[in-house]
C-alpha cells in the first residue's frame, strides 16, 4: 500500500509541475510587417526571468540593423539587443531586462533606418 501511495504521489507532482511550466509559455500571433512576416515569437519564464524565443520559421530580414524592440501595455518601446551577430548567426532567444513591466507585441526594428520590419502581437500582454 505505501509503495502505491508513494507512485500515486509522484505522479500527481509530476502532472502538476508539467502543468505550472505550459502555464508559463506564451506563443504570440505571426509576425507581419514588411520585412519580418514569417514565425512567431515565444514568452517563457525561465529561472525568474522573462525570455523571448523566436520560432524556427522565422526569417530574418535583409536590412544593415535589426534589432529586437518590445512594446509594453502602456505603448513605451525598448529597444534590445542586435538581432543579427557575428558569424551570420542570430540572437533567436533574449532575456528580457527587469524593468520592462510587461510585453504586448515584439517588433523587429531596423536601427539604421529607423523603421519597424515587422511585429508579432500576444493576444493578452505577457509579464
Amino acid at each position: 500500500m505505501t509503495y502505491q501511495t508513494i507512485l500515486a504521489s509522484l505522479t500527481v507532482l509530476v502532472i502538476a509541475a508539467t502543468s505550472s511550466f505550459a502555464q508559463d509559455s506564451h506563443k504570440s500571433g505571426p509576425f507581419q510587417g514588411a520585412k519580418a512576416n514569417t514565425g512567431y515569437v515565444t514568452h517563457s519564464t525561465e529561472s525568474g526571468n522573462s525570455v523571448l524565443t523566436l520560432s524556427d520559421d522565422f526569417k530574418a530580414p535583409d536590412t544593415p540593423d535589426p534589432h529586437w524592440q518590445v512594446v509594453d501595455s502602456k505603448g513605451n518601446t525598448y529597444l534590445l539587443q542586435k538581432l543579427s551577430i557575428k558569424g551570420d548567426k542570430m540572437n533567436r532567444k533574449i532575456t528580457v531586462p527587469k524593468y520592462v513591466p510587461d510585453i504586448a507585441k515584439v517588433q523587429i526594428w531596423c536601427a539604421f533606418a529607423e523603421t519597424n520590419l515587422g511585429e508579432a502581437v500576444f493576444e493578452h500582454p505577457v509579464k
